[in-house]
């Protein structure tokens, strides 16, 4: 039998400190919740394996604390990136205002080759609080917001509830595994690739 290859992508989760980056992160690959609230410092990645179609893919999911002074953490952290998953609460308007930030903060980072086909997806977490009633961004709101950045996914989630965290990463997957399939296409034309002084997904000094 063949050995197959297997492919390492790497997932970007960006979004204000406190709406549930972490959580979704560690129901998706771990399958526990927590409580208790923690903010992350810096940066740190957890990894998860999974087939799609034929392939073996290493998801390789970065997460960044959302206070203003871990903003800065520089192109290192963004680098070689396959996809970003975008999260607010749909609890707090602050954090979905401030989304247009996110997304370009994470553009002028990671500089992709092509910004307008880079894939982006939103997640809009928490809608498990108060059974819905202390909503403040409508479904309808968060699919505008969407459709003006080119009509990205949109998953509504809970970590505490395990509610749409498998579909909403395993849709993050087949986006960023086609992202990178591109990638390969664009470098296969290249004469001779030009060595990374840096280390993919790495270099970080948090």
């Amino acid at each position: 039998m063949a050995m197959r290859r297997r492919t390492l992508l790497k997932v970007i989760v960006l979004g204000d400190s406190g709406v549930g980056k972490t959580s979704l992160m560690n129901r998706y690959v771990h399958n526990k919740f927590s409580q208790q609230y923690k903010a992350t410092i810096g940066a740190d990645f957890v990894t998860k394996e999974l087939q799609i179609e034929d392939k073996l893919v290493t998801l390789q999911i970065w997460d960044t604390a959302g206070q203003e002074r871990f903003q800065s953490l520089g192109a290192a952290f963004y680098r070689g990136a396959d996809c970003c998953a975008l999260v607010y609460d749909v609890n707090v308007m602050r954090s979905f205002d401030t989304l247009d930030n996110w997304h370009e903060e994470f553009l002028k980072q990671a500089n992709p080759s092509d910004p307008k086909s880079f894939p982006f997806i939103l997640l809009g977490n928490k809608v498990d609080i108060d059974g819905g009633s202390s909503r403040v961004v409508s479904d309808k709101k968060a699919l505008d917001w969407c459709a003006s950045k080119g009509n990205i996914p949109y998953f509504e989630t809970s970590a505490k509830e395990d509610y749409n965290v498998d579909e909403a990463f395993f849709t993050i997957a087949k986006k960023a595994l086609a992202n990178d399939h591109e990638q390969d296409i664009y470098f296969q034309g290249i004469p001779e690739a030009v060595p990374e002084t840096e280390p993919r997904g790495g270099g970080c000094a948090c």
